[in-house]
């Protein structure tokens, strides 16, 4: 299906609403959208296969422009609003993209870049820069004649170095309406259809928000749609609309569980039916908490941009396999050893490949596409894991976040995840810093819930806490505070950043935080 089939049986339903007020685009203004962006983009010669680059804010008029580039076989990159100037004319000259919209509010950050391509404006005034509302308004709302399916080509967060380009073939099927994986596997493993009201609070360009609001769309479901995530407002938007899915990361399921409970008690959830997760492995005790309060409702699933391979975990699964991330249901799973070839028993840890005949490259970047595959034609995405005798997976951390502290590996994920539980804490990112006599130190960056608690005796309790469930390697060494973590509205740290810090400061004797 396709949001232009909803558009002629039912164009008065609603493809998007704005969660705080309530604006709203039908799914027949949305085709008349794709389609008047689609003419634009064939008006200043972009053809099939050619780049169009967005860095918008989110907006219901997103999607008349990725739906757009999707019709006219297209490659659209979505650039994250949180870069720096260097990061985004880095992404545009490497993706090659031939036209960019900017929403207004990024003016400042708009008017320094460098790459010249040509340029519109969303939502108001950049100087010098045409309206992208106007130069569509003046386009026709009829079809191209050489529609032709495109795709996305998302750039990673850049949380441990240069945002890196996935690189999609077009898909093989050209009809902008043919079904794939990932409608199947809405519909099949999720439960997502036309009645869905799908409550979307992550920045529409990552890879999960923009796919899967996307797929609803296609569904002919309604996309609830949050500006910026805010705890309170979820469950605001969730009863206000009857919200019966959504997609989170786990920040969001620890920011909800820490607002004080006669808050969370003036909001009925009751209609969810389907909170996806996935970004991150999400703490026990979170997870545990999510499910008493919404109840068996939550899905889990391992994935990447690149679509090598993905597992997926029901509630029921999970609770059974306490911190799994699911079996595979897309690639076969392998753990494989240091080598990058021996596969390993159940329970020994590795890193995790998935055989599969999907095949993506990191654009511009033949040295890491192949840093990704090993000899058989495995692909990784650089985490590390292990699996039980029944194939569930259990992620350990990211490879590149390993801390060897006298020669013994340690993963901070592990320790983040209990930190993160105690009440008073709010997040918290653990990185290993330079020591002399250890090569390397644990150290954890807290962000109090209330920065009147960074303290000294707060961090002599956040030390007795982390003894309770941590072996003494993996105690951080070194408790810092910060107002706040360095965090990607995806839910993802940049800990290259935090870790740059302290390996350049260590040349100084100081650190990074509070109470150093």
């Amino acid at each position: 299906m396709h949001p232009s089939v909803h558009a002629s049986t039912h164009p008065d339903k609603a493809a998007v609403i704005v969660a705080e007020t309530g604006e709203t685009i039908s799914f027949g203004a949305l085709d008349a959208a794709s389609n008047r962006a689609a003419q634009l983009f064939r008006a200043h010669g972009l053809g099939h296969e050619d780049v169009v680059a967005f860095m918008l804010d989110n907006t219901p008029h997103y999607y008349g422009l990725t739906w757009g580039a999707q019709r006219a076989g297209l490659r659209y990159v979505c650039i994250s609003s949180r870069l720096t100037q260097d990061e985004t004319d880095y992404i545009l000259e490497n993706s090659g993209a031939q036209m960019l919209v900017v929403s207004a509010s990024l003016a400042a950050a708009a008017q320094q870049l460098q790459t010249q391509i040509t340029r519109f404006s969303m939502g108001g005034d950049i100087p010098g820069w045409p309206k992208v509302e106007e130069a569509m308004a003046a386009m026709p709302a009829t079809r191209i004649a050489d529609e032709r399916a495109g795709v996305d080509m998302l750039y990673s967060s850049g949380t441990t170095g240069r945002p890196k380009g996935v690189r999609m073939p077009l898909p093989e099927e050209p009809a902008i309406d043919a079904t794939n994986n990932l409608i199947e596997l809405a519909k099949l493993a999720f439960g997502l259809n036309a009645d869905t009201v799908y409550l979307s609070p992550a920045p529409l360009y990552h890879a999960a928000p923009l796919r899967w609001s996307m797929t609803v769309q296609r569904l002919g479901g309604t996309v609830v749609l949050m500006k910026k995530f805010d705890p309170e407002g979820a469950l605001a938007a969730i009863q206000h609309y009857r919200c019966n899915a959504a997609q989170f990361v786990p920040t969001h399921f620890v920011r909800m569980l820490k607002l004080p409970d006669e808050v969370r008690a003036q909001y009925d959830v009751t209609s969810m039916k389907c909170a996806i997760h996935a970004a991150a492995p999400c703490p026990v005790p979170v997870k545990e908490a999510m499910i008493d309060w919404w109840g068996p409702v939550l899905f889990e699933y391992y994935a990447g941009s690149e679509g090598n391979g993905m597992t997926f975990a029901t509630s029921p699964d999970w609770l059974a396999h306490k911190g799994t991330v699911g079996r595979a249901i897309s690639g076969t799973l392998h753990i494989v050893g240091e080598d990058n070839e021996t596969e390993l028993p159940p329970r020994q840890e590795g890193t995790v490949f998935f055989e599969s005949d999907m095949v993506f490259e990191y654009h511009d970047d033949p040295e890491k596409t192949a840093s990704s595959r090993n000899s058989k034609g495995w692909s990784t995405l650089g985490d590390v894991g292990w699996v039980d005798e029944e194939g569930f997976l259990y992620l350990t951390d990211r490879k590149s976040f390993m801390i060897i502290s006298g020669g013994v590996n340690i993963y901070p994920q592990e320790i983040e995840n209990h930190l993160v539980t105690h009440p008073r804490v709010a997040d918290v990112a653990v990185i290993g810093g330079p020591h002399e006599e250890m090569g390397e130190e644990v150290i954890a960056v807290v962000q109090p819930a209330d920065m009147a608690d960074a303290t000294d005796a707060f961090r002599d309790e956040l030390g007795a806490y982390a003894r309770e469930k941590l072996s003494g390697v993996k105690v951080p060494r070194r408790i810092d505070f910060m107002e706040a973590l360095p965090r990607h509205d995806t839910g993802k740290l940049y800990k290259r950043l935090l870790r740059d810090q302290y390996w350049e400061k260590a040349k100084t004797g100081t650190g990074i935080g509070t109470g150093n």
